[in-house]
């Protein structure tokens, strides 16, 4: 979580590091033990350790590959529903239902007006007052996780970061300054866009709590923060893949089946 920035330092004088000090030393005596212990007395840095950009960026172009795998057998799929519809009035009925239910889910497209939030680091080669660490000049996962939840609660009907639909099952991750979206790296400044009411959408970003002390980075240390109002923007549908975990199947009779 972050820390409201101003806070960070310890008053009273120096008298408490006459107690720190000696526990320090104890500690870090232990740490240099445990790693020796670990290690065996081989380097702990050695060449074969691979650096997390590069699994990131080796898991990202096998989830592309694996993407363009799924569009292409799903299309293949929904022909064959659509064909066997014609023919069956209870897959026609199922397809239609879940027609009606597409926009509300984020599988099909959706158009409207409403808000862009657009999150960004503090900018770098300038002296910043107030000693901040390099965790308060970037936008966290929770930073852009907050303006998420304060759209919904603003009665957003969609909403996408970057250019991908979000879904129930869409989770935000991140690893340093850049955010993973399903299975795609991104590098700020993060676009966060909903479609709603513009004024219901930007009241609910000034109530969240989360973004007031977002707000106050952005006072304190210049961390980007700007919500735009848009007449009238697209949405696209959500292609990834979905893997429900409790859903269960119904039999003829109506009892539920559980494999």
């Amino acid at each position: 979580m972050r820390r409201k920035p101003g806070n960070g330092g310890m008053t009273g004088g120096g008298r408490p590091w006459r107690y720190a000090i000696p526990a320090l030393t104890i500690f870090a005596g232990t740490l240099f033990a445990a790693s020796g212990s670990t290690a065996h007395g081989t380097d702990l840095r050695g060449g074969g350790r691979t650096k997390v950009t590069e699994l990131i960026a080796q898991e990202q172009r096998q989830y592309q590959g694996s993407q363009a795998s799924y569009r292409h057998l799903r299309r293949q799929v929904e022909g064959l529903v659509r064909a066997v519809a014609q023919r069956d009035a209870r897959v026609k009925a199922a397809q239609e239902d879940a027609d009606r239910l597409a926009a509300r889910t984020g599988f099909a497209a959706l158009t409207g007006h409403g808000v862009r939030v657009t999150l960004d680091d503090a900018p770098t080669g300038r002296r910043i007052p107030g000693d901040p660490g390099p965790d308060d000049l970037v936008v966290h996962q929770q930073d852009v996780q907050a303006v998420v939840n304060a759209l919904w609660t603003g009665g957003a009907t969609g909403v996408q970061i970057m250019d991908q639909r979000l879904i129930s099952t869409s989770a935000v991750r991140c690893v340093g300054n850049t955010l993973i979206l399903q299975g795609v790296v991104y590098s700020p400044p993060f676009r966060i866009t909903a479609i709603g009411d513009p004024g219901r959408l930007r009241a609910a970003l000034d109530a969240s709590p989360a973004i007031q002390v977002y707000r106050q980075y952005v006072a304190e240390y210049g961390l980007g923060y700007t919500v735009t109002t848009l007449k009238k923007t697209t949405l696209p549908a959500y292609t990834g893949n979905v893997q429900p975990k409790y859903a269960t199947a119904l039999e003829p009779d109506g009892a539920n089946s559980h494999p």
